[in-house]
């Protein structure tokens, strides 16, 4: 059987963070932004910290921390993997790295069409 495709992954560099993170904050959750503060910037919260509802989707987990971005949003970036990374320099948002002199980034593909093909396949499942 063959593994199913994720829809969000993680740079080496970014797990590192994460771990840091953990330390000090505890269990962590994300959330793409969709325009506000750094654009469309993912944004990191212990968990719980940022309420989610029906109007969000589950895109997977990185480092055990769940990964979320908004159902309008997820429409346009649905065909894309997205690879969370960090970069130096300062956002202006709200998230729990902001203080450590990073940001949390995307870098995003479009999937393959075999990947294409097996998430639709796995979404009728």
């Amino acid at each position: 059987m063959k593994q199913d495709i994720e829809r969000v992954s993680i740079t080496e560099e970014a797990a590192k963070v994460i771990a840091e993170l953990k330390t000090k904050h505890g269990e962590l959750m994300f959330h793409q932004s969709g325009g506000c503060c750094d654009g469309s910037s993912p944004m990191c919260f212990e968990e719980g910290e940022f309420l989610i509802g029906s109007s969000d989707v589950k895109l997977g987990v990185v480092e055990g921390c769940p990964f979320y971005m908004s159902k309008d949003q997820y429409e346009y970036w649905k065909h894309t993997h997205l690879t969370l990374d960090v970069t130096p320099g300062r956002g202006s948002s709200f998230s729990l790295e902001i203080p450590m002199g990073v940001r949390f980034i995307i870098r995003s593909r479009l999937f393959s069409e075999e990947e294409s093909q097996r998430l639709a396949t796995e979404s009728k499942v």
